[in-house]
């Protein structure tokens, strides 16, 4: 693993382990001094991440990195996720589109019909999971079927944290395990292992959570209770006033599908439906070119498409949102954690932090707790699962080997950490995404992200095992597995 330490032939003494936590502690005490004083939000967030990050830039700089370099590390973080934050732009002005189309009133309209109240975090879970599977693309599951599963959960009344907790988890569950999937491809690739094999590998520690996460959401959400003090009724009647939506508003939603499902890059997938939508919403329901660009840029305004429709307050909440704009605050988001990220990695706190981790590993169990304590952190700091796992992937492979255990092994505990503990992680790219589509805040839907908080678990769980019994974890010499 490369030394960020390091400029040119010089080669700077390892940076003590205070420094290396002094900016990840400013982060926790930044969070927790704020949510004390003015309650968990967005602008106490905003605020740790800033200060976490100027702690990093001074540690940097007590290294001899000024700012050019932190800055520079930053940028080379924002290209990498470019194709994520593009995505990010997308879905918000998809949202807006589809309003306009009618495609998500059509969706909630039909979930008012045919789901129950008390199944519908439980058919969030299956249907943004059999989307991930398909289309081995998180984003794309929550920001398409999971928002409509939201917008069918508001018309209803719903508590809108389990559900979005239910596609939260379905997302990463299909990501997880789908053969087509980015992160999927690269935990392999990382650890050196094949990729059907890490497949296979990775449903000891995937179905019994997801099993776990489907009783939860049949048996503990709220839903039934509630259905006599439901609006859906009086939303639904709104929504048919108003979009009279046909099947000609599911036309984004398929151009979407079959986009994503042919592996065509996300983000033109999704402007082009979106694109649909705009079409739609003005040759179908009759809605001004104006009201279009503006449900793109600004999102979808009852005052720009039927300023006389006398609208309920519930009403107007659900189909007012989305659009370029409202993705804006995210994006400060980005650049703040990108900012902590590149000071960490130009002071070389990742490389001491990770490198104290991997020194303290003591037998296999300590060796994946390891793994998936450095998995966790690097892409709790990084935002980037992909460079964590190749990163922490070629840091371990060699204990691994010594310890003639199967590559499997190694890839399962970075899918376990990485994968699935990032949108857990408020300040992350994949947390901010996933509150800012949903709607709803991340530590809201985080205890009800059940599978991916269990992940880690039962990737534990299978150490521990192997350290009782011998089995959990696949030896190098087993072919089969």
């Amino acid at each position: 693993m490369t030394d960020t330490s390091m400029t040119g032939t010089e080669t700077r003494a390892p940076l003590p382990l205070s420094l290396a936590l002094l900016p990840v502690a400013t982060l926790f005490a930044g969070i927790a001094g704020g949510a004390a004083a003015f309650g968990f939000g967005g602008e106490s967030l905003l605020l740790a991440l800033l200060l976490a990050a100027a702690v990093a830039a001074i540690v940097a700089r007590s290294r001899g990195h000024g700012w050019a370099e932190v800055q520079a590390a930053a940028g080379r973080l924002f290209a990498d996720a470019l194709p994520a934050i593009l995505i990010l732009l997308a879905i918000g002005a998809l949202l807006g589109s589809w309003m306009f189309a009618g495609t998500i009133p059509l969706l909630v309209v039909l979930g008012i019909d045919l789901v129950s109240p008390q199944w519908m975090a439980l058919t969030a879970f299956l249907a943004t999971a059999l989307m991930s599977v398909v289309s081995g693309t998180s984003w794309g599951s929550a920001g398409t079927i999971g928002v409509a599963t939201m917008g069918a959960a508001e018309a209803m009344g719903l508590p809108l944290a389990p559900v979005a907790g239910a596609v939260v988890s379905g997302a990463y569950f299909g990501d997880k395990l789908s053969p087509i999937s980015d992160m999927t491809n690269i935990t392999a690739i990382g650890a050196g292992a094949e990729l059907y094999a890490h497949i296979r590998h990775m449903m000891a520690t995937s179905l019994p959570p997801a099993l776990i996460a489907l009783a939860a959401y049949a048996l503990l959400v709220p839903g039934a209770s509630l259905a006599g003090a439901s609006p859906a009724g009086a939303i639904r009647a709104e929504l048919v006033a108003l979009f009279a939506p046909g099947w000609w508003a599911a036309l984004p939603l398929l151009v979407a599908l079959v986009g994503i499902g042919m592996r065509w890059p996300p983000a033109p997938v999704i402007v082009g439906s979106a694109v649909v939508a705009l079409v739609v919403g003005v040759a179908v329901n009759g809605f001004p070119a104006a009201g279009a660009v503006h449900a793109f840029v600004g999102g979808f305004a009852l005052d720009q498409v039927a300023p006389g429709f006398a609208a309920s307050e519930q009403f107007a909440g659900l189909v007012e949102r989305g659009g370029l704009n409202a993705m804006a605050p995210t994006l400060v988001f980005i650049l703040a954690a990108f900012l902590l990220a590149a000071g960490m990695e130009v002071s070389g706190a990742l490389d001491a932090l990770l490198a104290r981790l991997l020194a303290a590993v003591r037998g296999a169990f300590g060796l994946v707790a390891a793994t998936m304590a450095a998995g966790a952190t690097m892409v709790g700091i990084t935002s980037h699962g992909g460079v964590t796992a190749l990163v922490v992937g070629g840091l371990f492979r060699p204990s691994y080997a010594e310890r003639d255990l199967a590559p499997e092994n190694l890839s399962r505990a970075l899918a376990d950490s990485v994968t699935v503990t990032e949108p857990l992680m408020p300040w992350t790219v994949s947390a901010l995404f996933m509150a800012s589509t949903l709607g709803v805040a991340t530590l809201a839907y985080a205890p009800w992200a059940v599978f991916c908080w269990l992940g880690p678990v039962f990737g534990l769980l299978m150490a521990l095992r192997h350290r009782l019994t011998g089995k959990g974890l696949k030896p190098a010499a087993d072919p089969a597995g």
